[in-house]
């Protein structure tokens, strides 16, 4: 059974719909007992990181989440904001993250992207790095939807599977063992999401 974190502040349902596309047995996770029957956990995300560590601590999330990833080994996907809460921290605040990656989220708008707009939003490319389990290299061009004003910046550089450019480059998948991260959504992303999300349910 895959479980979608539902904390308040992420669409859920986008990522459950595609996830049942692609084949998956899925289900809504409202509160931290759902993830007791999880093979594998999605955490989606929009918004702003201290708001999102606010609600899945509150909630009792955090916990549940720790326990299942480092204890028992459960795959996590973490996509856009939940990405960047499986870090340790945040420039966009100063709650601690559920630090299951070692990373830091940092802001985009630095002297690279003077002249670019910030969030950045819409299509962009990909451009995959290291082999893994979620990312097919292919000789096409592959582009993911992006929303987003934050990045994650990984402390050991062979985390990050994916990169992007937007003036410069920036990590845009990261993985570590049983735990992965997008940056872009795999679920606005037509057949390239597709294809990501349903390697990550057929692990």
């Amino acid at each position: 059974m895959i479980v979608v974190v539902d904390y308040g502040i992420n669409n859920s349902s986008s990522v459950v719909r595609m996830i049942q596309k692609v084949g998956g047995n899925v289900k809504i996770g409202t509160k931290p007992q759902d993830l007791n029957e999880a093979s594998k956990i999605v955490l989606p995300g929009v918004g702003h990181f201290d708001e999102g560590m606010k609600l899945l601590n509150e909630s009792g999330f955090t916990e549940s989440i720790q326990e299942c990833v480092i204890k028992r080994k459960t795959l996590i996907l973490g996509i856009c904001l939940g990405m960047q809460l499986l870090c340790e921290s945040s420039e966009e605040g100063t709650q601690k993250g559920i630090c299951l990656i070692k990373a830091k989220v940092l802001h985009l708008n630095d002297s690279s992207r003077n002249e670019l707009k910030i969030p950045h939003m819409g299509w962009n490319t990909v451009d995959i790095v290291r082999s893994n389990p979620i990312l097919e290299r292919s000789l096409e061009e592959q582009r993911f939807y992006f929303v987003h004003s934050y990045y994650v910046q990984p402390n050991v550089s062979e985390l990050c599977i994916a990169k992007t450019s937007y003036g410069s480059d920036f990590c845009s998948a990261f993985n570590s063992d049983n735990i992965f991260g997008v940056q872009f959504h795999p679920e606005k992303s037509h057949r390239f999401g597709i294809s990501l999300m349903k390697r990550f349910v057929e692990l």
